[in-house]
């Protein structure tokens, strides 16, 4: 049975993958015995396709031309970091494999250079000690969180200019979260809810803040953090939260 509105906490695996390479600004691309570092060279198409925009003289471009078939076997990994300053920033890696084919320039806008999709076979999350393959199916019909592209402005903002928002949004977690803790940072954001990572003198605990309603765009995020607060100031014992290890 498909979960109702109410009972999604967070995004699918599926939507995280489309998140993190809409706001990827590099990947590492490995291939043939060769490792690529790419920075602002690639973008994602509505289906989650990527695609690599080269010059027209790239070795790499090159090597996909003298594949066998014209498609050359490739994986690709992009890491998601946190935004704010926390310990252990880097919060998931996603791995996709599949071939490198030469586009149509004039299809794909590349201009002078020269274009390579990923015809995608595997897509892959990890976050922390978890693991999960995604379908293709599935990662093709999710989309990125709406507020994934200005989730890096959003929360350096609550972190630069409300200081004290995120000291009362840490109250939430209550004083057996709180016994010992050094410092509380945002995380992660996303239209679900807000993350918060709870730093100790040893180790660090995240604990998951749901918004009362999902929000839909980016300016709906700062109205999701205030009914958080609203709402435990009217009613403190029921506080929607969730620990994670």
């Amino acid at each position: 049975m498909k979960p109702t509105t109410a009972s999604v906490t967070e995004p699918t695996a599926a939507e995280r993958i489309r998140s993190v390479l809409a706001r990827a600004g590099s990947l590492t691309l490995t291939t043939d015995g060769h490792r690529y570092d790419l920075v602002g060279l690639h973008h994602v198409d509505g289906t989650g396709q990527v695609r690599l925009r080269l010059p027209a003289d790239s070795p790499l471009v090159a090597r996909a031309v003298c594949a066998p078939r014209g498609a050359l076997a490739a994986l690709l990994e992009f890491t998601d970091v946190s935004p704010t300053s926390v310990r252990a920033r880097v919060r998931a890696k996603v791995t996709l494999s599949g071939w490198l084919a030469l586009t149509d320039d004039a299809e794909d806008g590349a201009g002078d250079g020269s274009s390579l999709r990923l015809d995608l076979a595997r897509a892959t999350l990890e976050a922390g000690a978890d693991m999960v393959v995604v379908g293709l199916d599935e990662l093709v019909l999710a989309e990125a969180d709406p507020l994934a592209v200005e989730e890096a402005a959003l929360l350096t903002h609550l972190v630069d200019a409300h200081e004290d928002m995120v000291a009362r949004l840490a109250q939430l977690a209550g004083p057996r979260l709180l016994q010992g803790v050094v410092r509380v940072q945002p995380v992660a954001l996303d239209r679900y809810g807000i993350t918060l990572r709870c730093e100790y003198a040893r180790g660090h605990g995240d604990l998951r803040l749901v918004f009362p309603e999902p929000v839909r765009d980016p300016a709906q995020a700062g109205d999701g953090i205030h009914s958080l607060l609203a709402a435990a100031q009217a009613c403190p014992h029921r506080r929607r939260t969730s620990p994670r290890p």
